[in-house]
């Protein structure tokens, strides 16, 4: 039977606490008062001082830690080690990341940055599930800080907002007697201010175990640093910490330190049983080490962008929150909508966050395109998906290789990264390939570039990121990942080759990853890394109507069709999206055969005409061209002139309307509107649900985007271990 040891944080404190303990270690004591420079026995009995955070931190501290030093003289060994908020700082130093000194300076320091965060407090809500509460503080200035069980959380922000939120919460409201929003967007100057105290500690390997409050798993060296600047401005996800232990098999909790507030949540969690999908503590890490340290995630893992924003900004911020990274669905949005977004992703993540934006080819490079990429560069933003490019162009060109440099050895140094998503080996190519000549000749020449910097770019490939899309959701060529796969590594070896780069390019994995075995089977084929699509668009966190999460969680593998793809009508270009619950498929094909036959709206019959406009549309042609050509004058005059020239365009630009409109019924889950909503989906949406089925994840509301990503990763990874134990065996 495994135990945990968990230790308090602040809350737990009380008059009198450590007697016994720090009688017992009067020379760690006298450490800890010369660091401190005032007596932690007198403070340990002081009830004001122990109500201020700058005094209180040390004090628990330390009798958390002599503590710990008791309890592992008895002779007993815990299995895992956890602690809440400060309490994890215990944990990190019975886990022997650090020794007592060291962690006593920097709660030290870590309490004094707290202690100067004002203009705020906090308060507990009992009763009220935490879902129901992330949708109610949507757009508000209130955060979740703590995760306390199934039955707790506790919220932190300004007092007038908490105040006029206590009246619509559901649940019994706690007010907390603090002058701190700990855990909250209101901590982030404090968080990157202890960044600095951070910096030259040396934190050694775990030898025992410690779950972070971050991110609910065991922490990994590399990342302890960033997990504790993050701590401070994150929530705890103290129930997920409970979970996952559950789930690796521990079946005691023993609390070390003043108090029994752990204990208890413990036994509630407890009485709240959830199953899950196997996933082993895995014993091998997936995928790129370098990629992991070069987009500083925890796994070899992204989330990809879904376009108009439903790979929304809290899907960004949350996966950023919790150690992962995922893509802003920028395609299909303004400018204006997109710095919007931005605005609320660098607030939720901080000047150091991590997060990506998309950028979808769109025929107009001279237009949205190039103001997009005028925005990521004002913004700094440092990572683009480039998805359905079809070639290299200017804009893209110019993202790549701004701010690009030779270093003090004279190697040359991208500070923006571009991950192509690729599905046909010439485009593969042109993204592993240095920027065309031409392109970077016109930059330099317009002052979009610098000379330096197109010195640079000849010595680099434009993408050093390229994802292999197979069967996809939206725009895809529904390739088999079997073949296609195989095929780019040996391009990418090729193109190294003949360029003598000093870095490998990356090769990664995406579409039709929906469950382990698949995220498996990316990584034996070679991925470096994987990106997830479809499943996300299933999650609380993203963008789209509750109407059509719940289509998707009802969809099976066999339950998506191609259709046209509306940017792309003309071409006859595909997407792939969502057929059960749907007709939208079935229609969009038959206007797009509507326009191959006919060269203009008034050589279709009166019959389809009426069918069209009234069960597709439901309003007249000439209503929607008149919406269209007001947008086309406003946005587009060239394009509108070209369609009062030529009626087969005009009818093409009608026809196009309904896929954006679809698009809209969709994100807004129009009541009585479910035939022609357009959602992209690809099948492994249905490889997801079957996986979870007879789960808590079963219901889209439990999955949480990081959450989805770690029970794809563990379980792959476990998958694998088992499979190379049964291949190994004698015989």
């Amino acid at each position: 039977m495994s135990v945990v040891w968990v230790f308090p944080g602040q809350g737990s404190q009380r008059k009198g606490m450590g007697t016994g303990v720090l009688e017992r270690y009067p020379d760690l004591c006298a450490r800890a008062d010369e660091i401190l420079g005032y007596s932690v026995a007198e403070l340990c009995d002081d009830p004001v001082r122990l109500r201020q955070t700058r005094y209180v931190q040390p004090a628990l501290f330390t009798v958390n830690a002599l503590s710990y030093l008791a309890r592992k003289e008895a002779g007993d060994r815990p299995d895992y080690l956890a602690g809440h908020s400060l309490g994890e700082y215990a944990a990190l130093f019975a886990a022997g990341c650090f020794d007592f000194e060291t962690g006593l300076a920097l709660v030290k320091r870590r309490g004094e940055l707290m202690a100067e965060a004002s203009g705020g407090t906090m308060a507990a809500v009992l009763g009220a599930e935490p879902e129901r509460l992330e949708k109610l503080l949507a757009g508000t200035g209130v955060d979740i800080a703590n995760y306390n069980s199934p039955e707790q959380v506790v919220l932190a922000g300004p007092k007038d907002e908490l105040d006029a939120l206590s009246r619509d919460v559901p649940g019994k409201w706690v007010p907390l007697s603090v002058s701190v929003p700990s855990h909250s967007r209101y901590m982030e100057p404090a968080a990157a201010a202890f960044a600095e105290a951070l910096d030259g500690v040396h934190i050694a390997e775990p030898r025992v175990p410690v779950i972070s409050n971050v991110t609910g798993r065991p922490y990994e060296v590399a990342e302890a640093a960033g997990l504790l600047r993050r701590q401070i401005c994150n929530p705890v996800r103290w129930v997920d910490s409970l979970r996952y232990l559950m789930g690796r098999g521990v079946r005691e909790l023993e609390e070390i330190g003043p108090g029994d507030v752990l204990g208890k949540l413990w036994e509630v969690t407890r009485r709240h049983p959830v199953e899950t999908p196997a996933a082993p503590e895995p014993g091998i890490s997936l995928g790129s080490a370098e990629f992991r340290a070069d987009y500083r995630v925890r796994h070899a893992y992204l989330a990809g962008s879904m376009f108009k924003g439903i790979a929304s900004a809290d899907l960004v911020i949350r996966m950023g929150r919790a150690g992962l990274m995922a893509f802003f669905g920028a395609g299909g949005l303004t400018t204006d909508e997109i710095g919007k977004a931005l605005d609320t992703i660098e607030n939720g993540l901080g000047p150091d966050g991590a997060y990506g934006v998309n950028l979808l080819y769109g025929f107009d490079e001279e237009g949205l395109e190039r103001e997009t990429v005028d925005l990521l560069l004002r913004r700094d933003v440092r990572h683009v998906e480039a998805a359905a490019y079809p070639r290299i162009t200017a804009p893209l060109v110019r993202y790549r290789y701004s701010g690009a440099h030779h270093d003090a050895a004279g190697r040359p140094v991208a500070v923006r990264h571009v991950l192509a998503k690729v599905s046909r080996p010439e485009v593969a190519a042109a993204f592993m390939r240095p920027a065309p000549p031409n392109i970077l000749d016109r930059l330099v020449r317009e002052g979009a570039l610098t000379e330096a910097e197109a010195r640079v770019a000849a010595e680099l490939p434009v993408s050093g990121d390229v994802c292999v899309e197979a069967d996809s959701a939206g725009h895809t060529d529904g390739r088999s990942p079997y073949a296609l796969m195989p095929a780019i590594l040996r391009l990418r070896d090729e193109e190294m080759a003949a360029h003598g780069y000093a870095k490998r390019i990356r090769v990664g994995a995406s579409g039709g990853i929906g469950a382990p075995e698949a995220a498996a089977a990316a990584f034996v084929l070679g991925a470096d890394f994987i990106v997830t699509g479809s499943v996300n668009q299933c999650t609380p966190e993203a963008g789209t109507s509750d109407a059509v999460k719940d289509l998707l969680a009802g969809l099976d593998v066999q339950d998506t069709a191609y259709a046209p793809a509306g940017d792309m009508f003309e071409t006859g270009a595909q997407a792939q999206v969502a057929r059960k619950g749907t007709l939208f498929p079935a229609r969009a094909g038959q206007l797009y055969q509507l326009y191959r036959r006919h060269g203009s709206l008034e050589e279709i019959d009166e019959r389809t005409r009426r069918t069209i406009q009234d069960k597709f549309f439901r309003r007249s042609f000439e209503e929607v061209w008149e919406e269209t050509r007001a947008f086309l004058a406003a946005r587009r005059p060239g394009e509108l002139a070209r369609a009062e020239r030529d009626p087969k365009h005009r009818m093409a630009l009608v026809f196009r309307w309904y896929f954006v409109h679809t698009i809209r019924l969709a994100l807004r889950g129009e009541a009585g509107r479910q035939v022609d909503y357009q959602v992209h989906c690809g099948p492994a949406m249905g490889a997801f649900n079957r996986w979870v089925a007879g789960t808590e994840l079963a219901d889209w509301r439990a999955r949480h985007v990081d959450v989805i990503a770690d029970r794809l990763m563990e379980a792959a990874a476990g998958l694998l271990e088992a499979r190379l134990r049964d291949l190994t065996k004698d015989g």
